[in-house]
């Protein structure tokens, strides 16, 4: 390995500094205590100077083996970042130009017992202007990025992680680095380069095969014979193959048949079974007497993509089948954690998973504009239920398409998809986002006479290249060309539809900033809702590590600067405004954390007025439309510290948006909406099993503790995974029922009771906007906290009503069980879950509670 220490050089040799590979310049500038923080303040454009220049990274080694010993030896790097010129023993290897691409160099005849090896950047922003410039067949839009974003132009000509020329909801560092393993490999005979296993089921037979295949670099001139043995010990499965590798890439298939009499568990999804795996050794026994022993985990499940016609409605189905079972995705998207690769540990990954499944959370999509992640990425989502929608890396713009490009894509595609393919968590892959819808909507003003050149770019980049890869290196798992696309639809239409955001077709992406976002009704009855949000400020905490006290205002230099979407900060003002007082407060800190949590409140709000809609939605058909089987948020965790639409903070704390997660993506839950005057309660299940339940409905005047009247209907019955009506009352008849009781003065609050203590998050249902509520007092709440194991208890006691209560511990790391929710009792017990080690004294000392009343 080449991994560790290695000398890092600007253009021009004026700095000169130890770097650490795998690592980008930024980091290496920032350890070295070259440069402070790059998210501090407004360092993202007082650093520019760093991606503009030309980097290069030098070490020498020593050869550890005897050179003549081996007739093949290369050098390997799983990742460069992006464009270079690879030497040594200053002799060129070759160039890279794909971040997403391994590179393998043969250096047989050049290693010797000393090495000296060079990695020459060239900056990716001239690189990416250069390119756009040398295309002179068309131009490809968009040029640059819009001007709020302070990003860089060009970037659909590098194949580099699109999102770091910036984005709506991030920065721009265009890094240059070796940012994931380097290595020399030595070998004679062959050399295993791939291993990947497919399963599937053999419906005639009713017995699971495993697909196992192998990629060889065969260096001899002639066949090279051998046995390969595969043992699966628990499933008493053990096969014997003889096979023969020709001279060059050679490739093996072998099929193993799972022995019948052994029970095979399959891998579900979180929340709908158990995620297991079966250790399996493969070992390969060549005739020239080396042997390769491979041990992998393999995990058994089937998916299908099901577009059908759907009784009483135009259009198709648009849904996933595990295991044969239809599965309601319940989810977000995911962006890359950080800027800077090398600083997302397998830690950072765990934490930010985790959290997802802790909200209920199975599936997430790896969204197109940031990296193919790393390899413990999709391990940890085997291993504890997430299901991956994989995008290939291709976001909101056009692409070129001449030869060299194409080529360089083929080699990506090929590669990640091998890298990837044996992973059960991946169950689909996307060709881009929102490419068609692009080209649909006309979002670059391409006139009418040139629309046919960008169409046959477009099929010629995702239909025959990467989607033809696709199909013959990955028979297991359906392929889509686009998100939002129709689907079976949009291939119909030629690849490109209409209309990709129709609602009977496919998936949408939705995002309305000036309707109520209170008002169900402007929400799609879609399908599957891939993409749909609102932003939010991070809290305080978060804010503070990158900004100085002149910044704390929500109109100061800096949160303008960091706000990246236009109008974003006065979008979400607006919509605070719908609902809610605006804060007042005279002290300029106090006002800015109130906007703080008002945001958040909002986003919250929002976001779960629109997934329980999607939720409702699954099992019914309304004027054509519903059946909506997928509702994955935008978005999961954020790349820095800023407004965005995430629910995970930079560093993984919870905004309140995550903690409402838990509860509307819970396995049961009971969801309320009006229409014309009615009330009506769904029950919404995810479970297996039909369930006769209590549906308990309690309504309060916000002026009491006490309800004013509480309603139980038993034997309710709520039907496995789906979305069925349990309740209905006209709202003026049930304001009578609970007599003091008036619109402005009461609030709703319901939730579902089963047997052995089987129980539904308790929802609310507000009657009116809480800046018109009536009989709102402030309340003193108060927390008392003790230790108990390795967690933490707060009690929490209210003297009235308190709506949205959020608890913030600021930067202690941790998760609580509930947060930003509505106290209808005296008394309330949370749990704090720590990430760190921490004590009662330093929790209670840092605690801030906050309700609607105390923004003022």
């Amino acid at each position: 390995s080449l991994r560790g220490s290695w000398r890092l050089r600007s253009g021009n040799g004026s700095v000169s500094l130890r770097a650490e590979v795998p690592g980008c310049v930024h980091t290496a500038l920032l350890r070295r205590g070259l440069i402070q923080d790059p998210y501090y303040r407004f360092n993202d454009v007082m650093y520019r100077w760093i991606s503009l220049d030309n980097w290069t990274y030098s070490r020498t080694f020593k050869t550890p083996f005897d050179v003549r010993k081996w007739q093949k030896v290369n050098l390997v790097f799983e990742g460069v970042d992006t464009v270079a010129q690879i030497l040594l023993n200053n002799v060129t290897l070759g160039r890279t130009d794909n971040m997403f691409n391994r590179y393998s160099f043969d250096i047989t005849s050049l290693i010797q017992e000393v090495n000296s090896v060079e990695v020459r950047f060239l900056s990716a922003i001239s690189y990416a202007a250069e390119q756009s410039r040398c295309h002179k067949a068309h131009s490809i839009p968009p040029a640059c990025p819009p001007p709020v974003q302070k990003g860089e132009c060009h970037v659909n000509f590098i194949r580099k992680e699109q999102c770091s020329f910036s984005w709506d909801w991030g920065p721009s560092f265009p890094t240059q680095g070796i940012w994931k393993d380097v290595r020399i490999e030595a070998y004679n005979h062959y050399h295993l380069i791939y291993f990947a296993l497919t399963p599937f089921f053999v419906k005639g037979a009713q017995q699971w095969c495993l697909e196992i295949e192998s990629i060889f670099d065969v260096v001899s001139s002639k066949p090279v014979a051998g046995l390969v043995t595969v043992n699966i010990p628990k499933l008493q499965t053990q096969q014997r193959f003889s096979v023969k590798l020709q001279p060059g890439e050679g490739s093996i298939v072998l099929l193993v048949n799972i022995n019948k009499s052994s029970a095979v568990e399959a891998w579900w999804p979180n929340g709908h079974g158990k995620q297991t795996g079966y250790n399996m050794t493969t070992t390969f026994i060549m005739e020239a007497g080396c042997q390769i022993e491979k041990f992998s985990k393999v995990y058994f499940r089937t998916v299908e993509l099901v577009q059908e016609p759907i009784p009483g409605s135009p259009g198709l189905s648009f849904y996933f089948r595990i295991n044969g079972r239809p599965i309601f995705f319940k989810g977000s998207n995911w962006i890359p954690a950080d800027s800077f690769q090398d600083r997302v540990t397998s830690d950072t990954l765990r934490l930010l998973l985790k959290s997802a499944a802790d909200a209920n959370m199975n599936a997430l999509r790896v969204w197109g504009g940031g990296v193919y992640e790393q390899d413990e990425f999709y391990d940890i989502c085997d291993e504890i239920g997430i299901m991956i929608w994989q995008d290939f890396m291709f976001a909101c713009a056009l692409y070129p398409t001449d030869q060299n490009y194409l080529e360089s894509v083929r080699a990506e595609v090929s590669h990640q998809v091998r890298r990837l393919k044996s992973h059960p968590s991946i169950i689909l892959w996307s060709g881009n986002n929102e490419n068609e819808a692009a080209i649909a909507s006309n979002w670059f003003s391409i006139p009418d006479a040139d629309r046919e050149v960008f169409i046959k770019d477009y099929i010629t980049l995702y239909v025959k290249n990467i989607r033809e890869i696709v199909l013959s290196e990955d028979k297991s798992r359906p392929f889509i060309a686009s998100s939002p696309t129709n689907g079976l639809e949009s291939v119909k239409e030629g690849w490109l539809s209409q209309d990709p955001y129709d609602t009977h077709y496919g998936d949408t992406h939705f995002y309305d900033y000036s309707n109520d976002c209170w008002n169900w009704t402007v929400y799609p009855k879609t399908r599957f809702a891939s993409e749909y949000g609102f932003q939010s400020w991070p809290s305080f905490s978060t804010i503070e590590k990158v900004s100085s006290p002149e910044d704390w205002s929500y109109t100061s230099n800096f949160s303008l600067h960091r706000q990246h979407h236009e109008d974003g900060n006065i979008l979400m003002l607006q919509e605070i405004g719908h609902h809610f007082k605006l804060p007042q407060s005279p002290d300029p800190v106090k006002k800015f954390k109130d906007t703080i949590y008002l945001t958040q409140v909002m986003q919250a709000q929002c976001i779960k007025t629109e997934t329980e809609f999607y939720r409702f939605s699954q099992s019914e058909i309304i004027k054509g439309e519903g059946h909506t089987m997928g509702a994955l948020y935008w978005q999961l965790n954020d790349i820095w510290q800023a407004p965005s639409w995430a629910s995970l903070e930079y560093g993984g704390k919870w905004k309140l948006l995550h903690y409402f997660a838990q509860n509307f993506f819970a396995p049961l839950l009971p969801v309320a909406y009006e229409d014309k005057g009615l009330l009506h309660i769904y029950g919404v299940s995810d479970l297996h099993v039909d369930l006769k339940l209590t549906l308990r409905v309690v309504v309060h005047t916000w002026s009491s503790l006490e309800p004013v009247c509480t309603l139980a209907k038993e034997g309710v019955t709520v039907k496995a995974q789906s979305a069925v009506p349990i309740y209905k009352e006209d709202i003026s008849d049930l304001l009578e029922r609970c007599r003091n009781c008036t619109r402005k003065s009461c609030v709703i609050t319901f939730c579902l009771l089963g047997e052995d203590g089987l129980r539904s998050p308790t929802n609310h249902y507000f009657l009116s906007s809480l800046k018109d509520a009536v009989g709102l007092e402030k309340t003193q709440l108060s927390a008392c906290v003790s230790q108990q194991d390795d967690i933490y208890i707060f009690v929490l006691q209210t003297t009235a009503i308190a709506p949205f209560v959020s608890l913030d511990v600021g930067s202690i790391k941790g998760r609580f069980s509930d947060n930003g929710f509505l106290m209808t009792e005296k008394k309330k017990v949370v749990v704090f879950y720590p990430w760190e080690p921490t004590s009662a004294e330093e929790l209670e000392s840092s605690l801030t509670l906050t309700s609607l009343l105390d923004v003022v």
